[in-house]
């Protein structure tokens, strides 16, 4: 009787791994399927096969770039309905908005800034807000201090980052609540516009050089 029921279950447990099976897709067919979602969605398709190609130069497998690509479509699709209200977006739009979706901007943030940011800087607005996120900034903070420098012009704008670490960290409002020292604040060191961030040590901030000494060396 035992050996009946182990006999039906099994049979049981058979008959749904199959179409299960059946529906396994191969990295190729995961890809396709992503382009397919994108073009769909009126998503450009050359924001992913861009990523395709990077990730076949850099050697990287296709079951890695099959989960890659996947997760960004949807981060794309999410972008795109983000900011559909937005005027004459394009792909350069888009692909910076992703970018800040995937850095824990919110939609409604997110949204905020492309319906206001003027068309010609809408991509750069993003970007630095993502910037000030990623070094700590809750993203409403980093969306007020974006349309500050908005008003001010676009050199204020390309030098948010570094100005905002000039300033120093004590008041500045961070992801992990409150006003907090340099522990709590973003690393003390902004890449400028165009440029790499130099390395830090997590909660210690960088000194900074001394000032030429009087002749002989001597203070």
């Amino acid at each position: 009787m035992r050996i009946m029921r182990k006999a039906a279950v099994l049979a049981v447990v058979m008959s749904g791994a199959g179409p299960a099976l059946a529906q396994g897709k191969s990295p190729q067919d995961q890809i396709d399927t992503a382009l397919t979602r994108a073009n769909q969605a009126g998503i450009p398709v050359t924001l992913l096969e861009s990523k395709i190609a990077e990730g076949k130069a850099k050697g990287v497998s296709m079951d890695r770039i099959a989960v890659a690509v996947e997760r960004r479509e949807a981060a794309l699709e999410r972008a795109s309905k983000a900011i559909a209200g937005a005027k004459d977006v394009n792909a350069g739009d888009l692909s910076v908005a992703a970018d800040a979706l995937d850095a824990g901007v919110s939609e409604a943030v997110l949204r905020a800034l492309a319906d206001t940011a003027p068309r010609d800087r809408r991509a750069v607005a993003i970007a630095v807000l993502t910037q000030l996120v990623q070094l700590g900034y809750v993203p409403q903070a980093a969306l007020d201090r974006v349309n500050d420098a908005l008003k001010r012009g676009p050199d204020a704008l390309l030098n948010l980052p570094a100005a905002a670490a000039g300033r120093g960290t004590a008041q500045l409002p961070t992801a992990a609540g409150g006003r907090g020292g340099a522990a709590a604040g973003p690393p003390a060191s902004v890449p400028a516009p165009g440029g790499a961030p130099r390395p830090t040590t997590p909660g210690v901030k960088p000194t900074t050089p001394a000032a030429p000494t009087g002749r002989g060396g001597r203070g």
